[in-house]
């Protein structure tokens, strides 16, 4: 089989998004690369459930309210990002939002989406020197090139 101009590069990107600095840089720089790739590009938001402990410790229910109206925000931002962006850059882009652990919600959409490569913002969390970064974790997988960006 012979090379085919304008059939090679990457057909689709996956980068994990939080609503931190570090991935809206993350998901830039993607769509920078999706644009330049004519790529398609899958936004993902890990909406985390309520720990356990906060349930038990907030009886009357103010802080879970807090932490989903929080996730609420970031996925209600991203989608109007990714309205008017998308327009703008001309990308294929989609944004899936589902709950569960970063690490596992992203496996599985670049599993889903035969991802070619996986992005994400560095962490900035002390505790990820100790316990390791999602960027780490997804590294130790094996499955896809990742991209960190600082």
């Amino acid at each position: 089989m012979g090379f085919e101009l304008g059939t090679d590069g990457p057909l689709a990107l996956v980068v994990g998004v939080d609503g931190s600095e570090t991935s809206l840089r993350a998901a830039a720089y993607a769509a920078g690369l999706a644009c330049r790739q004519r790529t398609r590009l899958f936004i993902v938001y890990a909406r985390r459930p309520p720990a356990a402990l906060v349930s038990i410790g907030d009886q009357s229910g103010i802080a879970i309210r807090e932490m989903l109206a929080a996730q609420d925000e970031v996925e209600r931002q991203l989608s109007d990002a990714l309205r008017s962006q998308t327009r703008h850059w001309q990308i294929d882009a989609h944004l899936v939002v589902r709950a569960g652990d970063p690490l596992a919600v992203l496996s599985e959409v670049a599993r889903e989406v035969r991802a070619d490569a996986v992005i994400v913002g560095s962490s900035t969390s002390m505790g990820h020197r100790i316990a390791g970064s999602l960027a780490v974790r997804l590294v130790r997988t094996a499955r896809w090139p990742v991209t960190v960006v600082p």
